[in-house]
């Protein structure tokens, strides 16, 4: 029995996009694991590097653990929100009013605590 050309087309491009899906598959999941190695080094913060959430630029902020860009955005935009409200006072005197804004916990607050300052 003998294809048709139009049924060995669609067969080659069958095959043709799987190997894309599994070759895009495989990139992702070895991104993943290489990039999580490599970001987690380059995210460590020693213990001397200590930020200040009162001013602190979203970049730095997302370098501590489980906080990343959204939470440290979320953290900028709270304080900056804070700032025209309360003139006089910093916007987070400890950890605990890190727990103020939206995504952070107890257990953040407490988890990155050794790696801020508050001045």
């Amino acid at each position: 029995m003998t294809e048709t050309r139009q049924e060995r087309i669609q067969s080659f491009a069958f095959i043709i996009s799987e190997l894309i899906c599994a070759a895009l598959a495989v990139g992702i999941v070895t991104s993943c694991f290489a990039g999580n190695s490599s970001t987690i080094a380059s995210r460590e913060i020693a213990l001397e590097e200590k930020i200040n959430p009162n001013d602190a630029p979203a970049a730095s902020l997302a370098r501590l653990p489980n906080i990343g860009r959204l939470r440290a955005q979320a953290i900028v935009a709270y304080r900056e929100n804070f700032v025209l409200q309360e003139v006089d006072r910093l916007t987070f005197r400890d950890c605990n009013d890190l727990q103020k804004v939206k995504g952070i916990g107890p257990k953040t607050s407490q988890n990155i605590s050794k790696w801020l300052i508050f001045e």
